[in-house]
């Protein structure tokens, strides 16, 4: 496994992992707000931020993170390759290169909180509103 910066010659599959990790995570999300939350994805310039990709030795996008004022935007894992260690290298990486200090997370993705608190970050906040304004809470972390 490498973790090489994003470009956009990746965008296709990076949407591809995002989207295949929300339907197996986030099992909180009707389908409806699945295809809301993807158009926007569609829309991000992952240009405009600090985005690092976990690729397998063939090739294969396993995963990424992107990191944004010190602010874990988005960390997400193909399915396949949940459990294997690729989240935590991406996190290894984001704490000790990009300078990450903060995340916010669904409430109802449990396995994703469990995940951030065993690296150091603690609720300091919550919403019950996510940034769409939808009624999914919010938890913001930091260390």
């Amino acid at each position: 496994m490498t973790i090489q910066p994003y470009n956009d010659q990746m965008r296709d599959d990076l949407i591809f992992v995002w989207e295949r990790s929300v339907r197996a995570t986030h099992t909180f999300l009707n389908k409806d707000d699945i295809t809301y939350y993807k158009s926007i994805v569609d829309g991000i310039d992952f240009n405009k931020f600090q985005v690092y990709c976990a690729l397998a030795d063939g090739g294969e996008l396993m995963g990424f993170i992107g990191v944004a004022d010190e602010k874990i935007e988005m960390l997400f894992l193909h399915p396949s390759y949940i459990g294997q260690g690729i989240g935590g290298s991406l996190m290894d990486y984001a704490l000790n290169n990009l300078g990450a200090t903060q995340v916010d997370v669904n409430e109802g993705n449990r396995y994703a909180v469990e995940f951030y608190k065993r690296y150091g970050f603690e609720v300091y906040d919550r919403t019950e509103k996510d940034s769409e304004g939808k009624d999914y809470p919010i938890l913001k972390m930091k260390l």
